[in-house]
């Protein structure tokens, strides 16, 4: 009798073992990504050195464009927490860069984004009070900027932005903080005082 509850222990726990030891079905497990800390909002004056006047977040930085020489009045807004960089390029409209020319310009720099967008949104600007008139491009899908706006006052002074991340196109891991961002540009477009 008890050779037979050895017999019959040894094979349960020889079954238990060989099941044990069998691999498990694969589960592919979602892609994770990290927590965001946005930090609050506060909005100082920045001293651009150009015609135009405008309030960036106080956790970015204003600095001159280090690529250009020839345009002084091409700044860049970093956000260094985000890796994400707001180019701005100002230009007086003259009859070298007329109005159109500009306006169509930056509506070309947008489409080129076509081939990976999966949807090119405009929305105008008009801020009659400060004399401030433009359009706001949000692009869609994983593209190289996002976010692209121009505003002017039609006559004198022409500003146009650009975000660009310093990582590659992925819309789902920075899609957080594409809308924060986005918030923070359109406060600093309703700020541009021109001078």
């Amino acid at each position: 009798m008890k050779n037979k509850i050895r017999i019959s222990l040894a094979f349960i726990i020889t079954l238990l073992v060989h099941i044990g030891c069998q691999p498990a079905p694969y589960t592919p497990k979602p892609r994770g990504f990290f927590k965001i800390d946005f930090p609050e909002r506060e909005y100082v004056h920045a001293n651009t050195g150009c015609p135009f006047d405008i309030e960036i977040p106080g956790y970015s930085l204003l600095v001159a464009d280090p690529s250009q020489t020839k345009h002084t009045c091409w700044k860049n807004v970093d956000f260094p927490q985000f890796n994400a960089r707001l180019h701005l390029s100002y230009y007086r409209i003259s009859p070298s860069a007329p109005f159109d020319y500009l306006t169509e310009d930056a509506r070309t720099f947008v489409f080129k984004h076509t081939a990976k967008a999966t949807s090119i949104d405009q929305k105008s600007i008009q801020h009659n009070d400060h004399n401030l008139y433009g359009v706001a491009y949000s692009i869609r899908g994983n593209t190289a900027s996002n976010y692209q706006f121009y505003v002017s006052d039609s006559t004198t002074h022409y500003l146009r932005g650009a975000l660009y991340f310093n990582e590659k196109p992925h819309l789902d891991s920075i899609q957080p903080v594409l809308d924060f961002l986005k918030e923070d540009i359109r406060h600093m477009i309703s700020t541009i005082r021109w001078k």
